[in-house]
């Protein structure tokens, strides 16, 4: 997959493109059926397969204060976009306060057009863009007649069975919420992971013979409900670990804290992981965040913590 993260580097494709647009944060399975009809409908044609997403969420820019929190951080995202093997060309636009004040016109006639050779666009039926969301599936109709590309809207993408639910991120995020990370992964197609860097803690876990690594992720992530939950530990070494993971405010320790914290108690493993890139994946929750009357009574849950995980896990 040829990514472009700037306009200026988009050279016009000869034979032109099939492209999707959208911000494809988390890319689920509902995304990866996207991608399945772009690639099937280039190919039929013998066009690249091309999408336009943005370097960070739109809502960041266009309503900061009501911005979801991100399932992936673009660089997950366009790890994931390539893994697919569905897509030719990704690019990458930034998204500032000027690309916010674009009309739906103007993006459609120097991206799409101009620079992509769209010959074919699919998007939701819902979808929105431009300068206070001014363009839509009819908009891009009319405009595509004069400018020789077709449209297809497609409706959110619905599992098979259970009720047919769809697939969306503002569903995902919603599970993730409740602390159901199974359900979220069944959406995505993988456990939710987050990225972060492990920095230096109270070390009071060690203390108590359960070390762990204090995993700090970027405020804008998206993150499980508080509880403890089995997952795995990936550091700098690529090696994924199990770890039965703490998500919360350490109420036994703490009356008051500012912040949940992520910390990880890697399975079998004993080792200097300060200061590493850490990749966390959450498996399954174990439970919601308890405070204890005693350390004893902590030290003797999390041993029951670490069996569940390993049962969870099978190691």
């Amino acid at each position: 997959m040829n990514v472009i993260r700037r306009l200026e580097g988009i050279a016009r494709v000869s034979e032109g493109s099939v492209v999707t647009i959208g911000a494809f944060d988390g890319v689920h399975r509902g995304h990866h059926k996207v991608l399945q009809l772009v690639r099937e409908l280039a190919d039929a044609r013998g066009l690249d397969a091309a999408l336009v997403t943005f370097d960070r969420h739109p809502a960041q820019v266009v309503r900061p204060n009501s911005a979801p929190r991100l399932l992936t951080s673009l660089d997950q995202k366009l790890e994931l976009l390539d893994a697919t093997g569905l897509l030719d060309v990704c690019c990458v636009l930034t998204f500032d306060e000027a690309r916010s004040r674009e009309t739906a016109e103007e993006f459609v006639r120097e991206v799409l057009a101009d620079r992509l050779q769209a010959r074919v666009v699919v998007v939701g039926a819902d979808f929105h863009f431009g300068y206070r969301r001014g363009g839509n599936v009819p908009l891009l109709e009319r405009m595509g007649a004069d400018l020789g590309f077709e449209v297809v809207g497609l409706g959110l993408v619905s599992a098979e069975g259970a009720g047919g639910e769809p697939f969306s991120s503002t569903r995902i995020r919603g599970l993730l919420d409740e602390g159901e990370v199974r359900a979220a992964a069944a959406a995505l197609g993988r456990p939710h992971e987050v990225r972060g860097t492990v920095e230096r803690g109270d070390e009071r876990g060690r203390g108590l013979g359960f070390p762990t690594a204090n995993v700090v992720v970027p405020s804008d992530t998206c993150m499980p409900a508080d509880g403890i939950y089995a997952g795995t530990f990936t550091g700098a070494d690529g090696v994924e670990r199990a770890a039965a993971l703490s998500l919360g405010r350490r109420p036994t320790f703490y009356e008051h804290a500012d912040a949940s914290m992520l910390e990880a108690h890697v399975l079998d493993f004993d080792g200097d992981l300060y200061d590493q890139p850490a990749r966390i994946r959450f498996v399954e929750r174990l439970r919601a965040e308890e405070r204890f009357e005693t350390v004893e009574a902590l030290v003797d849950q999390m041993r029951l913590d670490v069996e569940a995980t390993r049962r969870v896990l099978g190691t």
